[in-house]
């Protein structure tokens, strides 16, 4: 096709809506019918037709030079949190615009409501030299996704939607609704005495990295004996140290929409993985996260939340646990810290052995998530095993590992 010829076909799709060019057929058709047959009724009809049209092309004709900015109050957000659009469209020429209306998709990147989109649109008055108006739109974050704002459009036309003119004037703006999270306390799993380790706050007598002087208790270790300060204070005094220790932690979803028995299960999965990623992230251990698709080495706890709003069930794997850990120990075989969550459709069998392929070294955790089950812990002999009903209940596994 000649591309002026594209161009122009083009601008006609852009400017004249489907309703217009329903229009345009019924006034060639009934123009066509009239010279055919000569009926008058015909010739009415299309001289309405034709008055729309030209009413519809004038009605939309004026100034329209708008520019326009689009921010957001928070990029960030949380479940059940209210964040707004900030629009703000101005009129940079030195003639007074026409009143036109703005355009303001809001779509959702959600497993649960994929088509979800709509839009919020508003009026834009008429507005003189250099002048600009400001509007907020509130947006209630319902549910865990990635929502993406924009782009703006400005949009003139006529009332009766024939003839548009419609300008895209800002880019996108995307929006993560976190998962839900609790706090938990210090996780302590790691192998002692590690020359790649973190220091804790655990005070030992026996390690690498220095921390203070202590009276003589009987028992101790006489080779720890500091004795340059014996011999200032008269007394036995002994080293303490700091436990060190190699924190690198792996933590695992099952994604398969097979291991869970409803969406709020799911959910309760991903607020779990979400609550467990973040306490290691804030102690500054080494996370490596698998969530199916999504492998993360995330160094700030808002970023590993925002690889957490984009997690999805898959609905064609019938289960994953035969990759978990296989996965786990591909991206970090020499982690001190494995732990695996999945949902209610899976045995205590089947997770054991999840723990059975992690290296007697590390510490294996399994969390299984029962949406409104009570909670429990039970070390076996492959790892420990907690089952979480609520959220709430989840910093019971930081009091397994301390």
């Amino acid at each position: 096709m000649n591309p002026r010829v594209a161009s122009v076909d083009m601008i006609i799709r852009k400017y004249v809506s489907p309703l217009g060019w329903a229009v345009v057929g019924m006034f060639v058709l009934t123009l066509a019918l009239f010279l055919c047959l000569g009926w008058v009724e015909m010739l009415a009809f299309a001289l309405v037709c034709a008055t729309l049209l030209v009413s519809s092309a004038v009605l939309s004709v004026g100034n329209t030079t708008f520019s326009a900015t689009l921010s957001v109050s928070n990029t960030r957000v949380s479940v059940n949190q209210t964040m707004h659009a900030m629009v703000t469209v101005s009129n940079p020429s030195t003639s007074v615009t026409a009143s036109a209306s703005g355009d303001l998709p809001i779509s959702q990147s959600s497993y649960e409501r994929r088509d979800e989109r709509h839009h919020e649109r508003f009026a834009i008055p008429s507005l003189g030299s250099h002048q600009s108006k400001q509007t907020a739109i509130p947006l209630t974050a319902t549910h865990r996704s990635v929502v993406t704002v924009g782009p703006l459009s400005v949009r003139k036309g006529d009332p009766f939607g024939l003839v548009r003119r419609e300008y895209r004037l800002t880019e996108q703006i995307r929006v993560y609704i976190h998962p839900d999270i609790v706090p938990l306390h210090t996780l302590h799993a790691g192998i002692i005495r590690d020359l790649e380790g973190n220091p804790s706050d655990d005070l030992v007598n026996d390690d690498l990295s220095f921390f203070g002087l202590r009276e003589y208790e009987y028992g101790d270790d006489v080779r720890n004996v500091h004795w340059l300060s014996t011999a200032k204070t008269g007394t036995l005094m002994i080293r303490q140290f700091e436990a060190t220790r190699r924190t690198d932690s792996s933590v695992s979803l099952d994604v398969a929409a097979f291991s869970y028995t409803s969406a709020e299960e799911f959910e309760l999965a991903v607020s779990v993985f979400a609550s467990i990623g973040v306490q290691c992230v804030v102690e500054r251990r080494a996370l490596y996260a698998q969530a199916g698709r999504l492998h993360v080495q995330p160094r700030k706890p808002a970023d590993f939340l925002d690889t957490c709003s984009e997690i999805e069930p898959d609905v064609r794997a019938s289960t994953m646990l035969p990759n978990l850990a296989r996965e786990a120990l591909l991206a970090c075989d020499k982690a001190s810290l494995y732990c695996f969550v999945a949902g209610s459709a899976h045995d205590v069998g089947d997770l054991r052995r999840l723990g059975a392929a992690i290296p007697n070294s590390a510490t294996c955790v399994v969390v299984q998530v029962v949406a409104g089950a009570s909670s429990a812990v039970r070390m076996l002999p492959e790892c420990v095993f907690v089952t979480v009903g609520v959220l709430d209940d989840l910093p019971l596994l930081a009091k397994v590992l301390s």
